[in-house]
């Protein structure tokens, strides 16, 4: 069976990954949230809430099933140990939705895989080529702040500072989207979606 070109788009929180992907979206292009898929799997698939349980206790779900986010957070926030043995779990159960994922879109040219933690392509992944989303600090924090106003510009800057620097995600990089708002944006979105359906 033919299988799609799989292209990942990365971004640092405010970079506007999720703006490039509605985009592609738009253009008709399928597009698989990874961050918010896994937080759909953590609640519906029952062997990965089976293995969370078994990790962290009863305490990761609510009386009602839900998944106790905060509570969890604040298990491995502190314990990489923890939180590397969490991530053990949910990353198969989401690269086997992906793959499913994939499967039901394979007559599609190709498909987009947004996720805030990416690796280069093939590296212990699936993807043909990674695009990264670059924006300048500021605008970055800028757009964070009119989006979650409840956060600090010190907040908003430990995040940022939590996350991979921009050199190194330029590293894992095929192509750079600049979304600084003097570059124009559907052009450069145009052009790869042009590569990409040629299977480039």
């Amino acid at each position: 069976m033919k299988t799609p070109l799989q292209i990942g788009v990365t971004g640092g929180i405010g970079s506007g990954k999720s703006l490039i992907c509605a985009v592609f979206g738009a253009l008709g292009v399928p597009v698989y949230a990874a961050d918010d898929r896994a937080k759909w799997l953590t609640e519906h698939d029952p062997i990965l809430k089976a293995d969370i349980v078994r990790l962290l206790g009863p305490e990761a779900y609510t009386p009602l099933g839900q998944y106790n986010r905060q509570w969890v957070a604040s298990q491995v926030f502190q314990n990489p140990e923890l939180l590397g043995q969490l991530n053990q779990l949910v990353h198969p159960r989401v690269m086997a939705d992906t793959a499913r994922w994939v499967a039901q879109h394979a007559h599609h040219p190709y498909v987009v895989k947004e996720a805030a933690i990416m690796k280069r392509a093939g590296d212990h992944n699936t993807l043909d080529k990674v695009v990264v989303v670059q924006a300048p600090m500021d605008l970055r924090i800028a757009r964070i702040r009119l989006r979650d106003p409840q956060r600090s510009e010190a907040q908003i800057r430990g995040i940022i500072q939590n996350q991979m620097s921009d050199e190194d995600r330029a590293a894992l990089a095929d192509y750079i989207l600049i979304n600084d708002e003097t570059a124009l944006l559907l052009p450069q979105i145009i052009a790869l979606h042009d590569q990409f359906r040629a299977g480039r």
